[in-house]
């Protein structure tokens, strides 16, 4: 397996100290030094950390409900990429505003578009997110360590549930020496997570999809069993017609949505205007011929709601269970 090896330069503060190997022989181990050096594994890359991080440039988004929970935001030096407002609350979106944007330029795909030179401006001791034209192996080259959200690795065969987003705060926790505050935001996402399911109806027996329509027409995307839209519709007492499906999403006709008629559809989106997205599916011809259009069960939601599993993905949970609520 292969490993990085990260030498983080830390400010001395009154939380945080430099490493003990880069301290005089007398120095005493302090409890800031303690637990390091620590090393993850992520994308099967072993990642070391001997202190933790300082300087923290972001180039997904999805790592930002984690910080936030885990009081972190005032790592983050810098940004690349989209950060939809409707993501965060008003704390969250004040942190997000501070932080400087270096790029949301994208290329045709939605694949943000960010030089090697200009990340390594910023001195990251930490990058989070990898994107296609800036990899891992590029920026370990230059000592800079990065970590992907475990959901999001190229050769991740994982089915993702909630208990993800449990591991993946503690696992912050433990990289940034937050671990008593790991734990108590597992437990209010976990007593959340048990309030939002007791105003779920499992016993209605209703069906659901998730869905990724093209908007202005073209393909429609479902989502399976390996999709995080499995557990969250399951979370929110549906069954998912695709159930069946080992896929994490696929390619979908209308043909196949009308045999399997779906009492609610999940309409999943990057932007854009929500009606746009939903006239995508229910432009189609024969669409209209779904239960869950005429009788207007049909959601629009943004992408980061569902996958991957963050925080996000409860407030997307949430979002579900309260529009389809028995007797809304």
């Amino acid at each position: 397996m292969k490993a990085i090896r990260l030498a983080v330069a830390a400010a001395a503060s009154a939380t945080v100290l430099l490493v003990a190997a880069c301290g005089g022989a007398g120095d005493a181990p302090t409890a800031a030094d303690e637990g390091y050096p620590f090393t993850v594994t992520n994308c099967g890359v072993d990642v070391t950390f001997d202190a933790a991080p300082q300087r923290v440039v972001l180039l997904k988004s999805a790592a930002v409900p984690y910080l936030h929970a885990l009081g972190l935001m005032d790592r983050v030096t810098a940004r690349a990429g989209q950060y939809p407002k409707e993501y965060y609350d008003a704390a969250t979106r004040t942190e997000l505003d501070r932080i400087p944007l270096l790029t949301d330029r994208t290329d045709t795909s939605g694949h943000l578009q960010i030089s090697k030179e200009v990340v390594i401006s910023q001195q990251p001791d930490l990058v989070l997110g990898e994107v296609d034209n800036l990899s891992r192996d590029t920026l370990s080259a230059v000592n800079i360590p990065l970590l992907e959200e475990p959901a999001m690795c190229p050769a991740s065969a994982a089915v993702p549930n909630f208990d993800d987003i449990y591991s993946q705060l503690r696992t912050y926790g433990r990289v940034f020496g937050r671990e008593a505050e790991a734990a108590t935001a597992v437990t209010a996402l976990r007593e959340r997570m048990t309030k939002i399911q007791a105003q779920a109806d499992p016993a209605s027996g209703r069906t659901a999809a998730v869905l990724y329509p093209t908007v202005g027409g073209g393909v429609t995307y479902a989502y399976g069993a390996a999709s995080m839209a499995h557990p969250q519709l399951e979370a929110a007492g549906f069954r998912n017609v695709f159930g069946d499906v080992k896929e994490r999403v696929f390619e979908v006709t209308v043909e196949e949505l009308l045999g399997r008629n779906p009492d609610v559809l999940i309409l999943l989106h990057g932007d854009g205007d929500p009606k746009a997205v939903e006239q995508g599916l229910t432009g189609l011809p024969g669409a209209e011929n779904l239960d869950a259009v005429r009788n207007g069960d049909v959601m629009t939601q943004l992408f980061n709601f569902t996958e991957p599993p963050t925080p996000l993905s409860i407030d997307g949970l949430e979002r579900i269970v309260r529009r389809f609520k028995a007797g809304a």
